[in-house]
């Protein structure tokens, strides 16, 4: 290991001392930097992605590595090393006057397109050695802003389309007049125009023009599409014969003589059904009914592209389609009017297997889960999916031999089995509401056993859920309308009952550790708003949840007189119920500077509050701080509530729980590559309790107090983008932390390993 270590600090040594200009030919420079300067307040900061020229590649601390490491290798390229170091490495870019003077004609083009029609770019050059500096710096004078807009189509049912489109447009008075808004303009008289019935339009048939005579920098800008060729109205097409092909894996498709296509299947039958022709085969594949209610194409209708896209997501989402196209052809019957649609559905797998072997680690301690799962996806020719999953668990705990609850091995195994229907199944709702093309309902049952060295416990849930989604899919609802959790310990140890169960000094502990039933009804939605096609518009993302405890079981027990535990609390079926009311809502917004530079932030708040039957809230159902999501100075679950500690230094799962939540976290996210992204973030957060209990010490929300309570921490990030899949590293230090005596809580200039915490994550955090 020594070794190790020697030979690559010498290694770094090396490379530190390497020269970067080695290889540079006499009369030439090195491009060592490059800057782009600009005076201007609304042009986009990533002016530097329009520099034609870019220097090598460089790292923090190290500098320019891959330069250094392709000038190690010696003028032999006959030498395998040598070939080995250039190709590894990576050859030094030699300053080139024409690449400045393209790049200085794009910033200024740039600028021109984004207002600033006066643009002025001025290149400054810095001789260092073998080394050259370029600098662009950029004046954009007066920008031209819009006076008025105005549309002026000479087609008369366009004219009329375009003045009583919902759409407003993207150009307002006072605007930028910016060539990039120009073309988003086109693109949505282009989206207009397309989901009217103008089949053939392209965003290529709109212009604009531009008056900027007017001595004041401003604008007036009118939009107009250019005529057809014979100048007669742009042809206007609606649907003729819509052809669904379900569920058959061969067919031939031939041409006429008239350019139609024909399609031939053997042992293929076919139904007409709500306006359509829907051919199949001898398996049935999918309802008629099913069908429909995924098709957006109607017989009479006007050509559309969202109906079609509409089309491709409710067949896509299903299990059971393993491929979904959609082509429209003029018809036969009038090619100048009508169209005819063809739906082809190619059928997946409908069975479903998977074994796996996962290994976990949770707070340092090993352990493995085996699972098998079976899933049929078209259960019912409906697109149903039914799912059934053996799971299992072994975690091997330090310290074995320890009372502490978390110190003990345990193993666990249970069965999960759902069903999900693609509509929502309310026998009294209206059909057109039932099956809506987003909803679904799932019906799941589970049973889950636990069994640690002192005791065993049973987790039983039934629920039914439903989602759906509105507002073109930027809004997804979810409700639980039943989820029903049952546990139970039907085994305990004298040493654990004594311990734990019969101690009335820890009521936390013996609240989380009996037989309880908690029946919630839970709503929660989700927006996010639409990106436009400038990616440096601001995405944010709005969660919200409610949920209420405690509703079915009351309405229960309020006939007659209730059974009572020997604490007084209502029982249904022998055991005791919860009662409670917990909501929660997260925001999260990130702005671009540039297509490698974002900024984002992120506020949660969480609030939940025991009553009737519940003295306090059931242990998975209370709040926790700390994690890859949460306060990064901390571990999963080891920070709050308020201002508790343990005694010991160590972690108190039980009682590291509160009944409200407070976060914000900012990170700044800079992509040095395509692949990396390194980030710097600054979280803040806390849990409190509602009430004084007497093992939480400290742990009760004080108005007065709770901003000194208010743990801070700081850190670093690294990001791996896969395109498919983001992995994260993150590590925090603590900065504040309420935990300790209040003269000692600010440790930002204290750093130790203690007060670090590292985490691992897949996707953002916020």
């Amino acid at each position: 290991m020594k070794k190790i270590v020697i030979t690559s600090f010498t290694f770094i040594l090396i490379l530190a001392a390497c020269s970067t200009t080695k290889n540079i030919p006499e009369g030439s420079y090195l491009l060592d930097n490059f800057e782009v300067k600009h005076d201007t307040k609304n042009a986009t900061s990533d002016l530097e992605t329009y520099v034609r020229q870019l220097p090598n590649s460089s790292f923090p601390l190290f500098g320019k590595v891959r330069l250094k490491i392709y000038n190690m290798a010696g003028a032999d390229t006959s030498k395998w090393i040598n070939r080995f170091w250039k190709k590894l490495g990576q050859p030094p870019v030699i300053y080139s006057p024409a690449q400045t003077l393209l790049s200085a004609n794009q910033l200024k083009k740039q600028l021109n397109n984004q207002g600033y029609l006066d643009a002025q770019v001025d290149t400054t050059l810095k001789i260092n050695g073998n080394k050259m500096a370029v600098t662009y710096n950029l004046k954009g004078g007066t920008p031209y802003l819009i006076r008025n807009y105005t549309y002026q189509i000479q087609d008369t049912a366009m004219s009329r389309i375009m003045s009583k489109v919902p759409l407003k447009p993207l150009l307002a008075q006072g605007d930028m007049f910016d060539m990039d808004m120009l073309e988003e303009e086109r693109l949505q008289v282009n989206t207009i125009m397309r989901n009217v019935g103008y089949y053939n339009f392209s965003k290529e048939y709109v212009f604009f023009r531009a008056d900027t005579t007017l001595n004041s920098h401003e604008v007036d800008l009118f939009m107009d599409i250019y005529p057809t060729k014979d100048s007669l109205p742009y042809p206007r097409y609606k649907l003729n014969k819509i052809n669904v092909i379900s569920g058959i894996n061969s067919w031939s498709n031939t041409t006429s003589d008239d350019g139609r296509s024909r399609w031939f299947f053997r042992n293929a039958d076919t139904t007409e059904y709500a306006g359509m022709s829907i051919i199949r085969g001898r398996n049935k594949f999918l309802r008629s009914s099913t069908i429909r209610k995924n098709n957006y194409l109607r017989p009479g209708s006007y050509f559309s592209d969202y109906n079609i896209t509409r089309t491709y997501e409710g067949f896509s989402k299903m299990g059971a389609i393993k491929q979904v196209n959609i082509t429209t052809t003029p018809s036969a019957q009038d090619s100048t009017k009508l169209l005819d649609a063809t739906i082809i559905l190619l059928p997946a797998n409908a069975h479903w297997f998977k074994a796996g072997l996962d290994g976990t680690n949770s707070a340092g301690d090993i352990g493995i889960a085996p699972s098998i799962s079976y899933q049929h996806q078209n259960l019912f020719n409906g697109g149903e999916q039914l799912g059934i999953r053996l799971k299992g668990a072994y975690e091997f705990i330090t310290g074995g031999k320890s009372t502490d609850l978390m110190s003990q091995s345990y193993y666990e195994y249970g069965i999960e089995t759902s069903l999900t229907v693609p509509q929502f199944v309310i026998p009294w709702l209206k059909k057109s509401w039932r099956e809506l093309p987003s909803a679904t309902t799932r019906f799941s049952i589970g049973l889950n056993n636990q069994r640690r060295t002192d005791y065993s416990r049973q987790f039983f849930n039934m629920t039914v859920n439903y989602g759906w989604a509105t507002n073109r899919n930027k809004i997804i609802h979810g409700l639980d309308l039943f989820d029903i959790n049952y546990i139970r310990m039907p085994w305990v140890s004298h040493k654990f009952d004594s311990l734990y169960i019969q101690n009335n000094s820890n009521p936390l502990l013996r609240e989380s550790y009996k037989d309880q039933l908690v029946a919630r009804t839970a709503y929660s939605t989700t927006f996010t708003n639409g990106r436009r096609l400038n990616q440096l518009y601001p995405t944010y993302t709005i969660r919200t949840s409610i949920e209420v405890a405690g509703i079915l079981p009351r309405l229960a027990t309020s006939i007659g007189s209730p059974k009572r535990d020997k604490d007084g609390k209502k029982q249904i079926l022998g055991v005791s119920y919860a009662e409670y009311v917990k909501g929660s809502a997260d925001y999260a917004r990130t702005f671009y500077f540039s297509k490698k530079h974002s900024l984002a932030y992120h506020v949660g708040l969480g609030l939940a509050y025991p009553y009737g039957n519940s003295n306090i809230l059931p242990f998975e159902r209370r709040f926790f701080a700390g994690g890859a999501n949460s306060v990064r100075g901390w571990s999963t679950r080891s920070l709050g509530p308020g201002s508790y500690r343990r005694s010991d230094n160590g972690t108190d799962f039980v009682n590291q729980a509160g009944d409200m939540k407070f976060e914000f976290s900012i990170e700044n996210r800079y992509k040095v590559s395509s692949l990396f992204e390194f980030a710097q973030f600054i979280d803040v957060g806390n849990i409190w309790t509602l009430k004084d209990y007497p093992d939480q010490p400290g742990g009760k929300f004080d108005f007065k107090d709770f901003y000194k309570e208010l743990a801070m921490a700081y850190g670093i990030g690294l990001r791996l983008d896969l395109d498919f899949l983001l992995l994260r590293f993150d590590t925090g230090m603590k900065a504040y932390d309420p935990g300790l005596k209040q003269s000692q809580r600010f440790v930002l200039f204290k750093p130790t390993i203690n007060r670090m915490a590292f985490h691992f994550g897949i996707g953002y955090p916020f």
